[in-house]
C-alpha cells in the first residue's frame, strides 16, 4: 500500500482500509483495532464531518479524531481527552460535541 495523502483518520476509519489490504500486517493491525473500536468506517466518516460542521475554531482536525476514536459520553469524558492541552472548551462546545457525538 502506498501512501497517497497524510491526515488524522479515526481508528474505525482505518480499519476499514487495512480490510483492503491482503497482508498478514495489515490482518493483525485490524483485528487489534476492531478490538477498540465501537463504529464503523462510515460512521466515523460522518461524525467527524458533523462534529467539523460546528465550527469551533479551538478543534483541529487530530482533536477530532481523538474525540471519535474515545466517544465520551459526557463532558468529564470529553475534557479528559484535552488533559495537558492548551485546548479549553466552554460548556457550550462541549454541549454541541456531545449531542453530535450521540446522534
Amino acid at each position: 500500500m502506498n501512501i497517497k495523502e497524510l491526515r488524522p483518520i479515526p481508528m474505525a476509519e482505518a480499519r476499514e482500509i487495512l480490510k483492503v489490504e491482503e497482508t498478514e500486517k495489515a490482518k493483525i493491525a485490524e483485528a487489534f483495532i476492531k478490538k477498540f473500536t465501537k463504529i464503523s468506517g462510515e460512521e466515523a466518516k460522518k461524525m467527524f464531518d458533523a462534529i467539523k460542521k460546528l465550527n469551533i475554531d479551538k478543534l483541529k482536525d487530530e482533536d477530532i479524531v481523538k474525540i471519535i476514536d474515545f466517544m465520551p459520553e459526557d463532558t468529564e469524558g470529553l475534557r479528559k481527552i484535552f488533559t495537558g492541552s492548551d485546548i479549553n472548551l466552554e460548556q457550550d462546545e462541549i454541549t454541541k460535541i456531545l449531542e453530535t457525538r450521540r446522534k
